[in-house]
């Protein structure tokens, strides 16, 4: 056991492919904050973070018994690719459904103090455009999407960024540089005006 914990995370997808299930566990405990944290950030709803960290690990299993993990990098960023693209999934279906609210949450956003300045009106425009943005955000292409949501979402630095998705830092920014030309094409496309003024 005190020498499979030594293992890098490789060794330890090579021994799980080779039918060791401790080898899987050790990884899991190894990363799951990490991993968790990520998935937590971006829902900012425990139980759906729960929900979505337990489908990223079946993912897992299933990629690597299905022989389809690459060994090209670092292993923890590939289980956060697999997190991110679950969490897109997730909004896309809601969006379909039309039902994202924010009955879970514990604030209620037009109660807050942050908004106490803000009319009623105010509120409707701001959140409307936060809906408007999301939704272009959605048609850029996926690495493009995920840099924005780092950037923008949960405030990582760009030297954060290039670690976390295996890239170097001029391919973050490029894919941040990208991301804007291609939401503005898409605003002026979209006859969009997305201010209050």
């Amino acid at each position: 056991m005190s020498t499979t914990k030594l293992l890098n995370d490789n060794e330890l997808v090579q021994q799980f492919i080779n039918g060791d299930q401790n080898s899987l566990e050790i990884l899991i405990h190894r990363h799951k904050s990490r991993v968790f944290s990520y998935i937590l950030l971006i829902v900012k709803n425990q139980e759906l973070a729960e929900d979505i960290f337990q489908e990223t690990f079946i993912k897992v299993i299933r990629s690597l018994k299905r022989g389809k993990y690459i060994e090209n990098g670092k292993f923890v960023s590939w289980v956060l690719r697999i997190s991110h693209n679950l969490i897109i999934d997730h909004f896309r279906k809601e969006k379909l459904k039309g039902t994202i609210s924010n009955d879970s949450s514990d604030v209620d956003i037009f109660n807050s103090q942050k908004f106490s300045e803000e009319t009623i009106e105010d509120q409707m425009i701001n959140s409307q455009i936060l809906s408007e943005v999301k939704e272009l955000i959605y048609e850029l292409p996926e690495d493009q999407q995920q840099v924005i949501y780092m950037r923008h979402y949960m405030d990582m630095s760009f030297k954060e960024i290039s670690e976390q998705t295996d890239v170097s830092i001029n391919t973050a920014l490029g894919r941040m540089r990208y991301a804007l030309i291609n939401l503005r094409k898409l605003i002026e496309k979209k006859n969009l005006v997305l201010t209050k003024f």
